[in-house]
């Protein structure tokens, strides 16, 4: 088959090289804002680069994957879905429900595929806490507490563009939680702080977030985000049953040490991005998106898996703005798809 990716930055050059290698997949199409760097990696891969978007979709492909700006997904989206093609985007859809609506409206109306790109589905500690879960071995499940802590800040230019912590970082958060669980989040209570560089306050962001979330069968879980996490990249999940706990993202990599005389040390190589992190989800899931082309799977995370998680990314942010808990039903579309 014949993919076409657009946007080759650090995102598109990972699913580039994935998607390159793969025996099933013939050729590959790169278009980039730069072009430069664009005909940079087609080179580098023995690939074919086009000057632009039009091209990808008159020179004939069988499938695209969009990993430009966000301000482009649900254009192009659009674009792929008239013209009959299956699409993997990186999340989000839109930074905006009605954008996302929009774009989920088109796809369903012609037919087509769209698979969102919520790499933490592949991860082999989220999916065993899922196995975990939905097996019955935790028992009744009555917490849950997740957090993702950046080592160093996005640029400052980037964080206008971003949607802020809640829908650009937590939002993977809010998207695993629904998956592990098989549970629909019921309210949310948030609070952000703006204490650490300017840059945030000037683009009308927080630097820190908190989000308690109540889940429609009770559950509680506390969600946490971070910007500055001096001592590296940390993502993690605990879920706390009546019969056993179990925790995610806990290895010799973990950025975190023990004060406790017997505790473990601290890791000699911590994380430092989700690139390293979670490179084994992420060919993961283009290697899933071959599969639902070629007919041999079904969508692992559909448009409207991603509208949910947007939805409670948005509850947070108008809990946060307005500092009072928001139920769900507050916010347009929650007619939920089924889980995969």
């Amino acid at each position: 088959m014949r993919i076409g990716v657009i946007g080759t930055g650090r995102i598109g050059t990972i699913h580039a090289n994935t998607l390159s290698r793969h025996r099933d997949v013939g050729s590959l199409i790169l278009t980039d804002a730069d072009a430069s760097r664009a005909q940079d990696l087609a080179h580098r891969l023995g690939e074919t680069a086009a000057p632009g978007v039009e091209e990808i979709f008159r020179w004939g492909v069988d499938a695209v994957v969009i990993t430009t700006a966000t301000s482009a997904h649900a254009e192009l989206i659009g674009r792929a879905a008239r013209s009959g093609l299956p699409v993997f985007c990186e999340k989000p859809i839109a930074l905006d429900l009605p954008g996302t609506l929009s774009a989920i409206a088109e796809v369903e109306t012609a037919g087509t595929v769209l698979q969102m790109g919520f790499q933490r589905r592949f991860d082999a500690g989220y999916t065993g806490a899922r196995e975990a879960v939905r097996s019955g071995k935790l028992g009744r499940l009555h917490t849950v507490r997740a957090l993702t802590s950046d080592q160093t800040p996005p640029p400052a230019a980037w964080l206008p563009l971003s949607g802020g912590l809640y829908r650009d970082t937590l939002i993977h958060d809010f998207d695993v939680l629904r998956w592990v669980t098989g549970r629909e989040v019921a309210d949310v209570y948030a609070a952000g702080s703006d204490a650490g560089p300017a840059m945030f306050r000037a683009a009308g962001d927080v630097d820190t977030g908190a989000a308690l979330l109540t889940l429609d069968d009770g559950t509680l879980a506390t969600i946490t985000g971070a910007r500055l996490n001096g001592a590296g990249y940390d993502v993690r999940m605990e879920l706390a049953g009546e019969l056993d706990q179990i925790v995610v993202g806990l290895d010799d990599r973990t950025p975190i040490a023990s004060t406790e005389p017997t505790g473990p040390p601290a890791a000699d190589k911590p994380w430092t991005g989700f690139l390293e992190r979670f490179g084994p989800a992420y060919e993961a899931e283009l290697n899933a998106f071959v599969e639902v082309v070629r007919g041999e799977r079904a969508n692992p995370c559909d448009g409207r898996e991603a509208l949910q998680a947007l939805r409670v990314a948005e509850a947070c942010e108008l809990s946060r703005r307005e500092r009072r808990p928001v139920h769900l039903a507050e916010i347009p579309g929650g007619a939920a798809s089924p889980f995969v």
